[in-house]
């Protein structure tokens, strides 16, 4: 805490004024305008402050390539004084044209300098203070964003104009002295981006594009800061025309929401440290959606509001945090700067039409209706950020699975390979959760499954399928093509095992109808013995406890579709009656039997198929626990 500590009062410090400035033009002038053109002053004021960042980001993420960090953060704070003279200015003449100057040039002061304070996390607190910095940062932001609101609600309408230029130049002057104490190693970084808004965007995107599922990452922190603007200008708006409340109480609100997010990056900064907060975040923003919706939905009086508002701005602090810090645990030293020049270019376009979409809306509409739409935009984010980062839908999947079964893992360790092995993995197949339970519980292992390729085309599984690199195998229902596409399906079993992949396929090929694990006259793993490479672990797993459960075809003819059988369990779970039932005991078995399969190779298909037939249905394993 203490290393960061001159990086934190400098960032505050800023924000503190940019935030004051913008309340103080908000409240006091928009006082200089009829009332017909208030909204759009407010509205305004806010893409002020947004617009540097379309335009110079690209710029900031360079800077670092030819000055220190710390030597652009100190320049960006002297840079802060005649900002402010031009405020006062404009506040001591009435000057509308002056005020927004003066607001977009704080944004501009603030855009050449974001990717530097930010980029200085790493510099100071290793791969190690990561998680630590990001929640300080964010947190100490909100105190600021807090703090200036707050401070620009009750100046405006409580002091004089003389100390309302005071403090504002004063905070200017302590945020200079401040960021002569930053200290951080920094290295040199080669130059890799164009200062060209649309070429630096385009090229960003490629590099970013590199690193698996980061851009959705980035994608969903500009929907955080989307709701945090839309937000936070509507509030000024909903507080006086739907509540009836004064500046002072607005301000108030304004103050309890950045207190509410501070509180949420604090907790989650120290959380993430132990805990992997990324997979939580799609709940958080659902929780989210839903508390905007409610808004919608119920005329909450003041009070009502107000908690609500405060949760969701808390949940907005524990949904932002683990994102921030991924990107900077997974951006190589050299791409950081980039990266967060890309993101902030991105956030702020979102922030604009944020700010566009509540002009649109609320010239037509009550003002309740912003959140509407900004629940249904959250709702939509979060469900498009689930199914496009595998770590975070293994981690939702366990989850998922846990509030229905007490799922043990058993002889995990026979899965540890050293570096020079490879896994083929041979479960049975009794369910259709089966794969969901193997990959998401097994997702370090990064197996890739082999599947027919008539499951492409079903809606969202083809998507996910790809996303974990799935092996696309020939259909072997279809007739005689079918049959005769099997020596194209070794070809590839023997491709990917020869290159090191850990496969992982069912060598019944279908699930039981029965409960019991018949392989028949099938040849996919018999073949595979055949051509199994000396360096390839055979593992055999054996998962009990899932036949008799909707997930399996007991007292059915046929397997149902998984699609519906997702919706039912998360209906299950939105109702509460999955918490009053009894959770179903599941034990998955990992057992080597390398040594097995490899001496079976040399008999008779059907033979080497009925061995592995006892291995899965063994009288022990084998237990209908519907009728025990």
């Amino acid at each position: 805490m203490k290393k960061f500590l001159p990086l934190y009062l400098t960032n505050v410090l800023g924000v503190m004024n940019d935030n004051m400035l913008k309340t103080l033009v908000c409240f006091i002038a928009a006082g200089w305008v009829a009332d017909e053109y208030k909204t759009f002053v407010v509205n305004f004021t806010a893409g002020a402050l947004v617009l540097p960042y379309l335009l110079f980001s690209p710029l900031a993420g360079k800077l670092p390539h030819f000055f220190k960090k710390t030597r652009i953060v100190k320049i960006a704070k002297m840079l802060e004084l005649p900002i402010m003279a031009v405020a006062v200015l404009g506040f001591e003449f009435q000057n509308l044209t002056l005020a927004l100057s003066a607001v977009t040039l704080m944004g501009l002061q603030s855009a050449l300098f974001s990717p530097s304070k930010y980029g200085l996390i790493k510099d100071i607190g290793g791969e190690d203070g990561i998680s630590q910095g990001m929640g300080g940062m964010e947190a100490f932001s909100f105190l600021g964003m807090l703090t200036g609101t707050v401070l620009g609600s009750v100046m405006s309408e409580s002091v004089s104009k003389e100390i309302q230029y005071a403090v504002l130049i004063s905070v200017a002057v302590l945020g200079l002295v401040s960021s002569f104490f930053i200290k951080a190693n920094e290295e040199y970084q080669a130059e890799v981006s164009s200062a060209n808004p649309i070429r630096f965007l385009r090229e960003t995107n490629a590099m970013v594009s590199k690193h698996e599922g980061l851009k959705h990452i980035i994608y969903l922190l500009c929907f955080f800061w989307w709701l945090s603007a839309s937000i936070q200008t509507l509030l000024i708006l909903h507080c006086d025309s739907a509540l009836s409340m004064s500046p002072f109480q607005t301000g108030i609100v304004l103050a309890l929401m950045a207190i509410g997010i501070a509180l949420g990056c604090f907790i989650c900064g120290n959380l993430d440290k132990k805990r992997f907060m990324l997979g939580y975040v799609p709940q958080f923003g659902f929780v989210i959606a839903a508390l905007l919706v409610a808004i919608f939905i119920f005329d909450f009086g003041q009070n009502a509001f107000t908690v609500s508002i405060v949760l969701i701005a808390v949940l907005c602090g524990l949904f932002k945090i683990p994102m921030d810090a991924e990107i900077q645990k997974r951006a190589k030293k050299e791409e950081l700067n980039v990266f967060l020049a890309y993101f902030n270019l991105l956030s702020f376009i979102f922030i604009f039409f944020a700010s566009l979409t509540n002009i649109l809306i609320t010239s037509f509409l009550p003002t309740k209706y912003v959140f509407l739409f900004d629940g249904v935009v959250m709702f939509v984010a979060s469900v498009v950020f689930l199914f496009n980062y595998k770590s975070v839908l293994c981690f939702f999947g366990r989850n998922h699975v846990k509030l229905h079964y007490d799922v043990r893992l058993k002889n995990v360790e026979n899965m540890d390979v050293n570096n020079n092995e490879n896994l083929l993995i041979l479960p049975m197949h009794r369910a259709v959760l089966d794969p969901i339970m193997l990959i998401s519980n097994l997702y370090d292992k990064k197996l890739q499954p082999l599947v027919d390729s008539r499951y492409w085309d079903v809606p969202v599984i083809g998507h996910i399928l790809n996303m974990f690199h799935a092996v696309q195998v020939p259909d072997l229902r279809k007739g005689r093509k079918g049959v005769e596409q099997v020596q194209q399906l070794d070809g590839i079993i023997e491709e990917q095992l020869k290159k090191g992949a850990n496969i992982l396929f069912y060598p019944s090929g279908h699930i039981t109808l029965d409960g019991r694990e018949t392989i028949g006259n099938r040849r996919l793993a018999y073949n595979a013995a055949q051509i199994l490479p000396e360096n390839t672990r055979v593992v055999g797993v054996r998962i009990i406890g899932f036949w008799g459960s909707k997930w399996s075809n007991y007292n059915r003819k046929k397997t149902p579709p998984i699609l519906k059988l997702l919706l039912m369990s998360m209906l299950y779970i939105f109702s509460g009656y999955v918490f009053f039932k009894k959770k179903r005991k599941v034990d998955i078995e990992f057992h080597d039997i390398t040594n097995e399969f490899r001496s079976w190779k040399t008999l008779p298909k059907q033979e080497f198929n009925q061995r592995l037939e006892k291995f899965y249905n063994g009288e022990k394993e084998f237990e209908d626990l519907v009728l025990s």
